[in-house]
């Protein structure tokens, strides 16, 4: 057997889970290599439990020892970004070759090119297609939950301020949605938020409790998810669990749910590409209302059937192998 192939994506959970099709796309390009993700922990070794990897190396960012050294010889691919950094970390490594875009600051030449405007699922499986490996946003789906329950989750926190909803107006959708006697839980890793939100409304505050494994399994059993543009989002369009995630600073266009259109809503007031760091919530995010969010929660709940397997559950068995 040859030697592994080490994949560098050492982001966060929606990173992860949007470079799920591109991973497959690696194992049928190589069906005969072990599949090695260099990932952010938890989120590595969760992917190899599901059967997406084969083994997982804890790297965090672009700092600290490279993970390719002791694998002996490899082939390194670069799904964390456009380089040079990445480039350079996986290169240290000293593989037979590296698959990567092109990059001249890295040393590295390649017939595939960066696109700036590009959805991010899409970017990863035209590097992998490129170089024969066959893979499509229909890999998205990964097997998390089961039957569904009535609930709605509500997660309504974000690694930044600028993609944080205010406060009050999560408020007022949880208290609308309860009144209409709907199962309301909260998730996050906010939990001083999430607290408030609950001593307010009255809430089962689930946030800071939860591995990623319980919590993808949360999601993928929910009737509906509410969120904003986090990693839980993408949870969402992974199980095929209904949702409504407001966007803001960064365009649905790049990160939005990339399949099963019709069971995702995506509310955007956005006018531009604003920054996803910012210690302001930004200007779009703003410009969406309570009462629209509350329309788009109550139609998804709505086309909802409860008590049934998750569409994405059945869909990804067969691919659970590839």
């Amino acid at each position: 057997m040859r030697g592994p192939v080490l994949v560098l994506r050492a982001l966060g959970l929606g990173d992860a889970l949007t470079g799920v099709p591109a991973l497959r796309g690696l194992r049928r390009l190589y069906p005969d290599r072990q599949l090695v993700l260099a990932g952010k922990e938890p989120f590595g070794s969760w992917l190899v439990r599901l059967g997406v990897a084969d083994d997982s190396v804890a790297t965090a960012g672009l700092s600290g020892r490279p993970p390719g050294r002791g694998l002996g010889r490899h082939l390194a691919v670069n799904l964390h970004g456009r380089g040079p950094q990445s480039h350079l970390l996986l290169q240290s490594g000293d593989p037979d070759e590296l698959l990567a875009f092109d990059c001249a600051a890295a040393g590295h030449r390649s017939k595939t090119r960066w696109r700036a405007d590009e959805h991010e699922v899409d970017r990863w499986c035209r590097l992998v297609a490129e170089a024969g490996g066959a893979c499509s946003r229909d890999d998205l789906r990964l097997p998390l939950g089961g039957r569904r329950d009535a609930a709605v989750v509500v997660h309504p926190g974000a690694a930044s301020v600028s993609r944080q909803w205010p406060l009050d107006r999560w408020r007022q959708v949880v208290q609308e949605l309860r009144g209409d006697g709907r199962t309301v839980v909260l998730t996050g890793t906010e939990t001083e938020l999430c607290a408030e939100l609950a001593r307010g409304t009255g809430t089962e505050d689930l946030s800071g409790r939860l591995s990623v494994d319980e919590l993808a399994s949360r999601i993928g059993s929910a009737e509906l998810l509410v969120s904003g543009d986090t990693g839980v989002a993408h949870l969402a369009t992974a199980a095929g669990t209904r949702s409504v995630t407001l966007f803001g600073p960064t365009p649905p266009a790049w990160w939005g749910p990339a399949i099963d259109p019709e069971r995702h809503t995506v509310l955007y007031r956005g006018s531009g590409v604003g920054d996803p760091h910012a210690d302001q919530v930004d200007e779009g995010l703003l410009r969406i209302t309570v009462p629209e969010v509350l329309r788009a929660a109550r139609k998804q709940l709505a086309s909802g059937t409860t008590q049934q397997s998750s569409p994405a559950l059945r869909a990804s068995r067969p691919a659970a192998s590839s």
